[in-house]
């Protein structure tokens, strides 16, 4: 039998990458990196096989879509910010018969699920980053799966409890990631320069993100649960935050009750808030 081993909210954003390089922003998303990485190292002492992830930077119009190749190989450049990340090169087996799986599950409970085998479908950075850290050696399988924006929180939910019961039927040891931020108002484009690293895009967004941490530290998930349809919209979500509602439908929504783990502190990046926490199973 397959089992979710390992359930986190990360975060993707460029400017981990950025704060390699030489500039202003060198060495400040160190503790980041490290929460990336450390998430990688418990995979590999967990057996993990595959990494399923909720990737809210694949922006989908109709339906949900996986990305189920059996191999992921590319060269991405951001079409959103060229200038940020360009020519970074990826190469991940693929787990095809998951994602198949998930699929077929889903369509059970009447969601419009497609997983697709399509060599020319590439990753998006939302799975790129996080794997550019996580899963250097290429030694786990990938499967990407896309933000669907005009899909109801309840039918997000709904996904994330399929791909659960759908990996637990499996012979399968999964990683389940939600990539994406917290908050996500971003700064306008005449802010864009030095300072924008620094700033969460509204002080309302901030204290809200705050209150949202509060309430995992104290694992007040119903709490969490109740407010988080408004908090998807009224805080600027990323994709409307639909990583969370399929991560939060695969922990069990308002029953989940272990333990959350920031692995980094909560930091601003170009007016979005941001996180990794690792989810006790």
């Amino acid at each position: 039998m397959g089992q979710v081993v390992l359930a986190a909210k990360i975060t993707h954003v460029p400017s981990i990458l950025i704060s390699e390089r030489p500039g202003p922003l060198f060495g400040q998303r160190r503790e980041a990196i490290q929460s990336l990485k450390e998430l990688g190292r418990r995979a590999r002492a967990r057996n993990v096989d595959t990494f399923l992830i909720f990737d809210v930077h694949w922006i989908s119009n109709f339906g949900c879509h996986m990305n189920a190749n059996a191999r992921h190989v590319g060269v991405y450049t951001s079409h959103e910010a060229p200038h940020m990340i360009q020519d970074m090169k990826y190469d991940y087996p693929g787990n095809p018969e998951l994602g198949l799986a998930i699929a077929a599950e889903a369509k059970k409970e009447g969601l419009d699920v497609m997983a697709h085998q399509v060599p020319t479908l590439p990753l998006e950075y939302g799975t790129i980053v996080p794997m550019h850290y996580m899963n250097g050696d290429a030694s786990f399988k990938v499967i990407a799966v896309a933000a669907p924006i005009f899909a109801t929180w309840q039918e997000n939910r709904k996904f994330g409890m399929t791909a659960r019961r759908a990996i637990e039927a499996s012979s399968s040891r999964v990683a389940v990631l939600a990539s994406g931020s917290l908050s996500h108002k971003l700064v306008s484009n005449e802010q864009v320069g030095d300072d924008q690293w620094d700033v969460v895009g509204s002080e309302f967004n901030r204290q809200v993100d705050l209150r949202v941490l509060d309430l995992w530290r104290e694992r007040r998930y119903a709490e969490f649960c109740r407010m988080l349809p408004e908090y998807s919209t009224k805080c600027n979500g990323e994709g409307l935050m639909v990583d969370t509602h399929m991560l939060f439908g695969l922990l069990g929504w308002d029953k989940y009750a272990g333990r959350a783990e920031e692995l980094c502190p909560y930091f601003p990046s170009s007016g979005s808030g941001q996180i990794t926490v690792e989810f006790h199973l």
